[in-house]
């Protein structure tokens, strides 16, 4: 049985921003998720993926894009047959580490900046990027038609998420593939860099000229990344 691959976006995008892979991934053979992340805490986030998975039958590949790659991080390593994770511009963090720490461990981040806040009734506050600034910051790479549709579209995270510390690292005991681009304004290369070699990465993909959006930018080489950490050895199926 092939993988099915689970999907995770994660901060002001939506499941929309995995359009361009989903046709090719299911005429691999692939079943397809796309999950509609939360985005109110790592911790609630990566268990309402794991109850994803656990309905899953059968071994699983999940891919988390930025904040998405906190929350596949702390997923159950009991919910099911987790056999890759794939982190495109995502987040791999440590025990005790936060999004936070890690967007701002090197130089190179520009998101503060650009972040509107709409305080919520309980006291909370939610984080939208601007939508005038939403192209620059977050898609660079796109057309301005599409960045103007995402920066409408985007789903705001709970300010509080992003103070989330890890608990339990997937990535320490499942093998890991990263993807980012050279020009990510959300998450500095420099710390793309450091957690795919932390993590000890299968295989690092960094798209020159890229931003936060890689896999968007340059779908191409999202797919073939995720369908080579679904034909791992030991559980390939042929």
């Amino acid at each position: 049985m092939k993988p099915t691959i689970v999907l995770v976006h994660g901060a002001f995008a939506e499941s929309s921003s995995w359009n361009g892979i989903i046709e090719p991934l299911q005429s691999a053979g692939h079943t397809v998720i796309a999950v509609a992340n939360p985005l109110r805490g790592v911790a609630s986030d990566a268990q309402y993926v794991t109850d994803v998975v656990r309905g899953i039958e059968g071994p699983v590949v999940l891919v988390g894009h930025s904040y998405g790659g906190s929350v596949i991080t702390d997923v159950a390593s009991d919910a099911g047959e987790i056999v890759g994770l794939v982190f495109l511009s995502g987040f791999a963090s440590d025990v005790g580490e936060t999004p936070a720490e890690l967007s701002g461990k090197f130089p190179g981040g520009t998101l503060g900046p650009t972040l509107k806040s709409v305080p919520q009734a309980d006291g909370a506050v939610d984080l939208y990027i601007a939508q005038d600034r939403y192209h620059a910051q977050f898609c660079a790479d796109l057309p301005e038609l599409e960045a103007r549709q995402m920066a409408v579209t985007q789903r705001p995270i709970l300010a509080a998420a992003f103070d989330d510390a890890t608990v339990a690292p997937l990535w320490k005991s499942v093998p890991s593939w990263f993807m980012f681009g050279e020009l990510d304004l959300n998450i500095p290369v420099a710390s793309h860099r450091f957690m795919a070699e932390r993590a000890n990465s299968q295989r690092t993909v960094e798209i020159a000229g890229a931003s936060h959006v890689a896999g968007m930018s340059h779908p191409d080489e999202l797919i073939e990344l995720i369908l080579q950490a679904a034909k791992a050895e030991a559980y390939a199926t042929g």
